[in-house]
């Protein structure tokens, strides 16, 4: 049995998801971001105290279409941001297209009813916080990064950094290791 969830936006969200189902005396076949699948039906009450326990954590089982469909779609941006190493270059409407077998213009105009700003805002804030990851995590020079998350230049990818954050991405950098000197010493 499949469940829709609200809100999952990392591996955090995935462990509580998992550990509250087990909690139940339920199987977990696979955990991901917007979905767990489980071995089991899952009775209403069942369904009812998963959701209690979860919402404390800011997530919510969730049921109408319009609602898994939203969670599908922010699942398909989330896969396409933090995975473009391992997808084909193709450009994003094609690609939530082809997913989730819906014409872009639906699922953008749907998106923007439902969350109050646009696809590609959204998207671009996702794209923001791999770039913010990946200054901090990682030995990457910020024309491999954006090479990596499609930005047709360096300086495309600064000033949308810069717009979103108010910052460039080498102060954002300098102030994380400013950070780690103040740790060390």
């Amino acid at each position: 049995m499949k469940l829709y969830i609200k809100n999952m936006a990392c591996d955090c969200c995935r462990v509580l998801v998992k550990e509250e189902i087990e909690k139940l005396g339920l199987s977990p076949v696979n955990i991901d971001l917007g979905e767990a699948e489980i071995k089991e039906q899952i009775s209403p009450a069942q369904k009812e105290e998963l959701n209690d326990a979860i919402k404390k954590a800011g997530l919510e089982v969730i049921e109408d279409k319009r609602g898994i469909l939203l969670e599908k779609i922010k699942k398909v941006m989330y896969d396409y941001t933090h995975h473009y190493s391992e997808k084909q270059r193709t450009n994003f409407s094609t690609y939530l297209s082809k997913q989730l077998h819906y014409d872009y213009s639906y699922l953008a105009n749907f998106f923007s009813e439902m969350q109050a700003t646009t696809i590609e805002q959204y998207l671009i804030s996702l794209k923001i916080d791999k770039v913010k990851e990946l200054l901090v995590l990682s030995d990457l020079t910020l024309t491999q990064i954006a090479d990596e998350l499609q930005y047709s230049s360096v300086a495309h990818l600064s000033a949308q950094f810069k717009k979103v954050t108010g910052l460039t991405p080498t102060h954002f950098k300098q102030l994380k290791e400013k950070r780690q000197l103040v740790k060390v010493g």
